[in-house]
């Protein structure tokens, strides 16, 4: 294995450590009504688990609210009973038709309790990107012992991967404090 193709095998990781950070986030309720909290639910719908985003229209008419609208309307009490058994702490009301879902006001408290979640999303993410950068320098040195290539590429590259690895920490601490900044917003 080249210096090359080790490179570019860490830059992958540390990117799809980056890419689940900003889908977790995605999944964290703010203030706002946002149809990415749906995403992780899903509906028994004829006996196949299936994400609410597949069985309905979701529209956001107002910041403080969502409404799901079912292509098949007698999938509407399976689509809120899966939201009721969530953990979105939100209270679906349904009229027949549509169900609306109404976002309150987070209460300080749960803001930092979701700002200490986002924490631990953005430390799963780091310790990601540092294990792609431990694997890198393990290949590298492995490709040394196997004079593929020379100490000074070695050391080099090992270089290279530190820089990557500081990039991902700083691409991840940036979206955490914008993560923070809006979940803490009133």
């Amino acid at each position: 294995m080249d210096v090359d193709e080790i490179m570019m095998n860490a830059e992958e990781r540390m990117e799809n450590a980056l890419d689940a950070l900003h889908n977790a986030f995605g999944s964290v309720r703010t203030g706002r009504a946002n149809a990415k909290v749906l995403d992780r639910i899903k509906v028994d719908y004829y006996g196949a688990m299936t994400p609410i985003n597949q069985l309905a229209g979701v529209k956001t008419p107002d910041a403080h609210l969502l409404v799901i609208e079912p292509w098949d309307k007698s999938s509407l009490k399976s689509i809120e009973r899966a939201i009721m058994e969530s953990d979105l702490g939100v209270t679906p009301s349904n009229d027949g038709m549509v169900i609306r879902l109404p976002f309150p006001e987070l209460t300080e408290e749960r803001r930092r309790e979701l700002v200490k979640l986002c924490k631990g999303y953005a430390e799963d993410a780091r310790v990601s990107v540092r294990n792609a950068r431990r694997d890198a320098n393990s290949q590298l040195a492995k490709a040394e012992k196997a004079s593929e290539i020379t100490e000074d590429d070695q050391r080099r590259a090992e270089n290279d991967v530190q820089k990557l690895t500081d990039k991902y920490i700083d691409k991840i601490e940036d979206a955490f404090k914008a993560k923070e900044s809006e979940v803490m917003a009133i």
